[in-house]
């Protein structure tokens, strides 16, 4: 056995099953022995498509995704998609081949030092000097990835280790799948939580008159959704969520309010404005719900749940900070509470439904294709296991505000990093959760990964694509409409026609120009399962995402059209 060996049968003792991996010089001895291993190869067409698609292993399902690329050009190509799984906080292992060790430093023929450039976004990196690490180093690696507050971990491989000899003892170990000692001093995943705050924590529901939850992507990496269900139901407490909270909770209760936000809901971005109490939980309160945060703090009591302390008190002051797993913390809390808390706050409740009913999300409009139309044709296609992916943009948006679901993992999306091509490469992964896969992406960011329809034809991967072309990079058209009189710079597109693309792949392509086609295409698009299949929507080029919370305005700034605020 050698290192590439070891390598492989511990992944396979990590239950890894797929890698999305591109070959090079510095990962040949791994690639020469994977014929001889159980996991599945993808070979995608970018590296950083395997990095999207580890992700998305891992977004839809609780498995660790793996990617693997050889050294320079091939590793930092893997940057974004590490980068993004970091401030999505997604569980994800990206593997990189190296030069010889005795090179290093020597600016070798592609050395690149990963571990330097990748050390911000990343949980933990490392650089493997002895083959006979390597077992104990891909278990604490995927330890790393998946405890306390997930994310990425790079391990960083010179070729010479790859090569080297395993001992006969350590082989032993590794085909008995035997446990290998950590050494991670200093890591303390489960912070002890105070009992304190929790009681502060009860003592300030008890006296609040207009209070709301906020509730985001830490409830889904806890598993946290009953605990959510249960401390909602009985308190009767309005919540809105955050972008990767979509499926937490179900969205279609009358108290629930919808995503909060620069294009959250007008019932939503109100509530938080309005409230006297802000209970956080599992969230990082970043800018893009927060709008102005001296007028996102300027009457509210908060609450923060999280798991990770460094979260308390960045972005915004907290009176009372509970620490900890939410399935664990929350149902104390919940607990605690007396069942018939809600008629603290009847008159709360009311206004935000007569709110909700007041300011509904944008609809179609008749005769003509938009992109609302596209989305809320597909919505009404969609069954409730199916996944959802969406681009960076417009649509992005669009879908978040109508994905009312009641299961996470349901809806994916870029949130932290915001990058255009995820959808794509993403699909790709989530594919291997066993669903139907949707991947929803605009006519600039389907062409920043478009090399991977091939890679889906190629492994008969079932993702179904939707591009929706306007001819313009619409998010950032808007801006230019809106705060730059129309300075339309570099936003028309000049697009290839992307069904004949998709059929040059061999792939089932459609157009759909008028509600009626879209109806048609959708339909043949559900009922299809054997590979990749594509539609083309030509859309309305110019729609407006609304409602809008302008650059340095507040919640209660929230634009709901051209000329009319939540103010006014």
């Amino acid at each position: 056995m050698i290192g590439a060996d070891a390598l492989l049968k511990s992944l396979e003792n990590q239950g890894v099953t797929e890698i999305f991996s591109y070959p090079g010089g510095s990962v040949l001895p791994i690639f020469d022995r994977m014929p001889h291993s159980n996991i599945r190869r993808i070979l995608v067409r970018h590296e950083q498509a395997a990095a999207f698609a580890a992700a998305g292993v891992s977004r839809s399902t609780q498995k660790v995704g793996v990617c693997l690329a050889t050294s320079g050009p091939g590793a930092t190509n893997l940057i974004t998609g590490i980068a993004d799984a970091k401030l999505d906080s997604i569980p994800m292992v990206a593997i990189t081949g190296n030069v010889f060790k005795n090179l290093i430093g020597s600016d070798a023929f592609q050395e690149v030092d990963m571990v330097g450039i990748c050390e911000s976004i990343v949980k933990h990196a490392y650089f493997v000097e002895d083959v006979e690490d390597l077992p104990r180093i891909i278990t604490e690696a995927f330890y790393l990835a998946a405890s306390g507050r997930p994310g990425p971990v790079l391990i960083d491989i010179p070729k010479c280790v790859q090569a080297g000899e395993v001992s006969a003892e350590l082989v032993k170990k590794i085909e008995r799948n035997e446990l290998f000692e950590m050494h991670l001093p200093g890591y303390f995943h489960e912070m002890s939580s105070d009992i304190s705050q929790e009681i502060k924590s009860i003592e300030l529901i008890k006296k609040a008159q207009k209070p709301v939850v906020i509730f985001g992507h830490g409830v889904v990496l806890s598993n946290a959704e009953k605990e959510l269900k249960d401390f909602l139901d009985k308190t009767g407490i309005p919540s809105v969520w955050t972008l990767h909270g979509i499926g937490a909770y179900d969205g279609n209760k009358d108290l629930s309010l919808g995503m909060l936000g620069m294009h959250g809901t007008a019932a939503a971005n109100f509530a938080v404005h309005h409230a006297d109490l802000i209970i956080g939980i599992g969230i990082r309160f970043d800018d893009r719900i927060t709008g102005v945060i001296k007028e996102f703090e300027r009457q509210a009591k908060i609450i923060h749940f999280d798991i990770d302390p460094s979260e308390f008190g960045k972005n915004v002051k907290t009176d009372v900070r509970v620490c900890g797993q939410i399935a664990s913390t929350l149902p104390l809390i919940t607990k605690a509470l007396p069942k018939n808390s809600s008629n603290n706050w009847k008159d709360w409740q009311k206004t935000l439904i007569e709110k909700k009913q007041k300011w509904p999300i944008d609809g179609r409009k008749k005769g003509k294709l938009t992109e609302i139309s596209v989305i809320e044709e597909l919505y009404k296609k969609i069954d409730q296991d199916d996944v959802v992916v969406a681009d960076v943009g417009q649509h992005e948006m669009w879908l978040a505000q109508r994905f009312i679901g009641k299961k996470s993992r349901k809806f994916l999306a870029s949130g932290g990093l915001g990058t255009m091509g995820f959808s794509l490469p993403t699909a790709m992964g989530a594919a291997f959760s066993g669903h139907k896969v949707w991947s929803i992406s605009g006519d600039g960011g389907i062409q920043m990964n478009i090399q991977e329809l091939v890679t889906l034809v190629q492994d008969k991967i079932p993702v179904k694509i939707l591009i929706l072309n306007n001819g313009y990079l619409g998010m950032v058209r808007q801006w230019q409409e809106l705060f730059y009189d129309k300075n339309y710079v570099d936003t028309p597109l000049f697009n290839p026609d992307f069904q004949k693309i998709g059929e040059a792949y061999g792939i089932p392509s459609f157009r759909a120009q008028t509600q009626e086609e879209t109806q048609d295409v959708l339909e043949k698009m559900k009922n299809y399962n054997d590979g990749p299949i594509l539609c083309e929507f030509v859309v309305e080029r110019e729609e407006n995402l609304f409602p809008m919370v302008p650059a340095g305005k507040s919640l209660g700034e929230t634009l709901l059209n051209k000329e009319e605020s939540i103010e006014d």
